[in-house]
């Protein structure tokens, strides 16, 4: 799959020219999250997927299928066990070729990606600029639900992609530990978990939601140091889902070593003895 020189990558007219490729799997990862007066509302995509997606596009509910509802904040990752029977009832199986996409602002879809990931599941890539780069080239959308046959998807946990709290603790006070937190730059300074740096996941795609190129991506993340060999990622936001599109874009330049923490400052801040820095 081509893109900017990563396999994590493709355009719209390079998934059309995959064609009918037999192992090609589509998925639609899309969520709405809403801002407006009071708590933030989320809703499922899947009304947004019945009203247009991707020809041959499955959906796959991030929300309920994928998400452990007893975890210890919202949108904690899913089992393994789960992971797996949600996307094999979806079709995914071991020897597939996914692409996954939103009709958002690529965050869901780069959740999905980090989900294939760490469930030792690599032939997945993001379609570049998600639904409406689809749409822009000029291609056409089905309605309605589409299907695959189901599959066998065996998961194999990385343990090493996804950071927990109390390793979050540690790595506070490690200097071998380099935290990115992709918040917008205001929220960043309005708290942020001691020695962060901010990479606001905004900033690493373009005005129509492209992933910059790589040398642009590599001075934004050696500006603030996640290029230095002697220091590992982690990445975090409020709830983490905009963590991972800072980890999609670390991998496209090379540093597909990043962990993600899960929980996010929603974990982070549940224990109000938990230290904040505000810069």
């Amino acid at each position: 799959m081509s893109g900017y020189g990563t396999p994590h990558l493709i355009t719209a007219s390079d998934l059309r020219d995959l064609g009918d490729d037999p192992k090609l799997r589509v998925v639609d990862a899309t969520v709405h999250l809403r801002f407006g007066d009071g708590a933030p509302q989320i809703e499922s995509g899947q009304a947004s997927y019945l009203a247009g997606h991707i020809p041959g596009a499955v959906f796959v509910d991030q929300l309920t299928a994928l998400t452990d509802s007893d975890g210890d904040a919202p949108f904690a990752v899913a089992s393994s066990e789960q992971f797996a029977a949600a996307v094999g009832a979806a079709g995914v199986g071991d020897d597939s070729r996914v692409v996954v996409y939103d009709s958002e602002n690529g965050i869901w879809a780069t959740r999905l990606w980090w989900q294939f990931g760490l469930e030792g599941f690599d032939n997945v890539a993001v379609l570049d600029g998600g639904l409406q780069a689809w749409v822009d080239a000029g291609f056409s959308v089905d309605r309605g639900e589409s299907t695959y046959p189901p599959a066998e998807f065996t998961a194999k946990r990385r343990e090493e992609r996804v950071e927990t709290t109390d390793e979050v603790v540690t790595d506070v006070d490690d200097s071998t530990v380099l935290l990115i937190n992709a918040l917008d730059r205001d929220t960043f300074a309005a708290g942020h978990i001691p020695g962060s740096v901010n990479v606001p996941f905004g900033e690493l795609v373009d005005e129509r939601g492209k992933l910059k190129e790589v040398p642009a991506l590599r001075a934004i993340f050696d500006a603030v140091g996640a290029l230095d060999d002697s220091v590992r990622p982690v990445t975090y936001c409020g709830g983490g889902i905009a963590a991972t599109a800072a980890a999609f874009a670390l991998a496209a330049v090379g540093r597909d070593d990043a962990a993600v923490y899960d929980g996010s400052m929603n974990a982070w801040t549940s224990d109000p003895t938990r230290p904040l820095t505000t810069s």
